[in-house]
C-alpha cells in the first residue's frame, strides 16, 4: 500500500524544524510534498523514514522505538531506522529512507535516500549450498525464499508448492478478502514478477512424495527427482476433515488456500443462511466475514465457550457477546451429526437450515513427508534451536516445527502466521551457515469486526489470570501467568502495551 496520503499531516520538513522540537527518543510525523515522513531522534542522530507500515499501512508513530528500529503497532512488524528495511515480518517491503540534514539548530528532510540495488549474481563460494529446495508455499516457505535473496544468496532456489496459486496473505483469506472489503489484488504476498526477478523457481501444484536422504533428492509425484544441498520443510498444516454423512456435499467448505476462500465467496454470493462448524479463530473470523455479507450465521461447537482454551473465560465470553451483537447465533456444547443439501443435523436434535457450511474444526500438521524420510517426529517435526531437524542439512519451519522455546524452557509447536514467517527467515540464515538461534516471541492477531485481539507469548496453561482495564469496554490487557511468570499477554486496543509485553519477553530470554 502507498505511504503517502491525500492531505499529509504535520510540519513541512523541507522547510525544516527546530531540533528542540524533537526530544531524544521522540517520534514526529511530518511531510515532504505528499509523502508522510516519520522523524525519530536517537541521541544526537535523527532518522527519517516512511511513516506507514508496508504491511497494512499502520501509522508507525503509534508504535515504539527499540534501539535503531521502530515497531509497528498493529501487527508487530519492524523497520530499520537507518535503511528503512523491513527487519521482521509480517512486513517484507521496506519503507522509504530519507536524508536528514542538520543546519545550525534546525533539521531538514528534502531528499529520498537512493535504494541500494541487490548485488549482481556472482560465483558461489565453495562453502555455500549450490541449490536450496523449499517444500511449501506458505508463510515459512515464502519468508525463507525472500530472505535468501535479500541476503544475496546466489545459488539455485527452488520452491515447491502444492497450492495452485503463488504465496498469499493467508490471514486475509478469512478477514477482509472473505468479507468483500479487500480486492484480490491485495492477497498475493508479491506479484508474479517478484519470483522471476529474484530467480526463485516457484513451481505450483508440485506435490513432493518422498525425500531420498542418501542422495539428497526430493521425489515429485510426477516421478521426477530434484537434488538439493539444503532442504527446508515448510509443509504447513491442512484442515481437519469431518467424518459424518454428507461432509462431502458441494456446499461444505474448509478454508486454507486462496481457492478455498474463492469457493466460500462463490457460495456466499447466493447463500442466505450459513452454518460454521467450530468456534475457532478461523471459524469466528469466517462468521464475521459472512455477517458482513448479511448472511445469517449459526456457529456450532462442542465447547462451553469459544476459544476458551487459548483466551480463558473472560475474553471468551467477550468474543461470544461481540459476535452475538452482530447477529451470530451460537450452539455451544453441540456438534454436527449429518449434513444434507439444505440442513445440518446436530447431535442435540436441532436441525439448522444451511445454504453454506464452513468447517473450521482445527488443522493437523503435514508430517507425513518428514516422517517417511526418517526425521524425528514428536507432535511435530523436532528441530534444534537453529531449526535443523535430526537429519543434517534438512530444516523445518512453520506449522510443522516443534522447537525448544527459550522462554518456557520446553518444546512447543505454534500454528501462527507471523511465527512461521519469522522461522522461515531464521531457517534461511542458518541454511547459509549463519547459526542464528530462533528465539522470537510468538505473536498472532485475530480480527472480529472492528476489534483486533493481539496475543504475544505462548501459554498452554496458567494458574493466574491478571486483567488490566476492562474487557467489556474493549480496553484491556490480560496476562496469563504460571508460577508468577508471564507466559502470554492478550490485549484489545492497547497496541503499545502489547509491543512492550513482547519486548519484555524478548529481554527475559536467557
Amino acid at each position: 500500500m502507498a505511504e503517502d496520503q491525500a492531505t499529509p499531516d504535520g510540519p513541512d520538513l523541507t522547510k525544516g524544524i527546530a531540533l528542540t522540537e524533537l526530544a531524544d527518543g521522540q517520534m514526529l510525523t511530518g511531510h515532504v510534498g505528499k509523502d508522510q515522513v516519520l522523524l525519530v531522534r536517537r541521541g544526537a542522530e535523527v532518522f527519517a523514514i516512511g511513516a506507514h507500515c508496508t504491511h497494512y499501512h499502520a501509522p508507525l508513530i503509534d508504535g515504539i522505538v527499540v534501539n535503531d528500529t521502530v515497531r509497528c503497532p498493529w501487527h508487530h512488524a519492524c523497520f530499520d531506522l537507518r535503511t528503512g528495511e523491513a527487519s521482521r515480518p509480517p512486513a517484507f517491503n521496506p519503507v522509504t529512507s530519507w536524508i536528514v540534514e542538520h543546519r545550525a539548530d534546525r533539521i531538514f528532510v528534502q531528499e529520498k535516500r537512493s535504494v541500494t540495488k541487490p548485488a549482481q549474481r556472482i560465483k558461489l563460494s565453495p562453502s555455500a549450498p549450490k541449490r536450496i529446495v523449499i517444500v511449501g508455499g506458505g508463510a515459512a516457505g515464502f519468508a525463507a525464499a525472500e530472505r535468501l535473496r535479500r541476503e544475496h544468496y546466489q545459488g539455485e532456489l527452488v520452491m515447491l508448492s502444492s497450492d495452485d496459486s503463488a504465496p498469499v496473505d493467508r490471514p486475509n483469506l478469512s478477514k477482509d478478502y472473505l468479507a468483500g472489503s479487500a480486492p484480490e489484488d491485495w492477497v498475493p504476498l508479491q506479484p508474479k514478477a517478484f519470483y522471476r526477478d529474484n530467480h526463485i523457481d516457484l513451481r505450483l501444484s508440485a506435490n513432493v512424495t518422498g525425500i531420498d536422504v542418501e542422495s539428497h533428492q526430493v521425489v515429485l509425484a510426477n516421478g521426477n527427482s530434484l537434488p538439493y544441498d539444503r532442504l527446508l520443510l515448510a509443509t504447513g498444516a491442512e484442515p481437519a476433515r469431518l467424518a459424518i454423512p454428507g461432509a462431502d456435499q458441494p456446499h461444505v467448505c474448509t478454508l486454507r488456500s486462496l481457492s478455498d476462500s474463492r469457493a466460500i465467496i462463490g457460495h456466499a454470493l447466493k447463500a442466505r443462511r450459513a452454518v460454521v462448524l467450530g468456534a475457532s479463530f478461523i471459524g469466528l473470523e469466517v462468521a464475521a466475514a459472512l455477517r458482513a455479507r448479511n448472511i445469517e450465521v449459526h456457529v456450532v461447537d462442542p465447547g462451553k465457550r469459544p476459544m476458551e482454551r487459548v483466551f480463558g473465560s473472560g475474553l471468551a465470553d467477550f468474543v461470544r457477546s461481540l459476535h452475538e451483537e452482530h447477529g451470530v447465533i451460537f450452539h455451544m456444547g453441540d456438534t454436527a451429526s449429518a449434513i444434507d443439501a439444505t440442513h445440518v443435523q446436530l447431535t442435540s436434535g436441532a436441525r439448522l437450515k444451511a445454504d453454506l457450511v464452513v468447517v473450521g474444526i482445527g488443522v493437523r500438521p503435514r508430517l507425513e513427508l518428514a516422517a517417511k524420510a526418517g526425521v524425528t517426529i514428536d507432535r511435530g517435526v523436532i528441530v534444534n534451536e537453529y531449526l535443523e531437524t535430526s537429519i543434517t542439512g534438512i530444516y523445518a519451519a512453520g506449522d510443522i516445527a516443534r522447537w525448544p522455546d527459550a522462554i518456557s524452557g520446553g518444546k512447543i509447536r505454534v500454528e501462527h502466521w507471523v511465527v512461521a514467517q519469522r522461522q522461515g527467515q531464521t531457517a534461511a540464515l542458518n541454511m547459509l551457515g549463519q547459526q542464528q538461534k530462533f528465539a522470537a516471541v510468538p505473536y498472532f492477531w485475530s480480527q472480529h469486526y472492528d476489534v483486533q485481539i493481539n496475543y504475544v507469548g505462548h501459554a498452554e496453561t496458567w494458574d493466574e489470570l491478571v486483567i488490566e482495564g476492562n474487557i467489556a469496554q474493549k480496553d484491556c490487557l490480560v496476562r496469563y501467568m504460571q508460577n508468577g511468570r508471564t507466559g502470554a499477554v492478550a490485549s484489545i486496543f492497547r497496541d503499545v502495551d502489547s509491543l512492550q509485553a513482547e519486548l519484555a519477553m524478548e529481554k527475559a530470554v536467557p
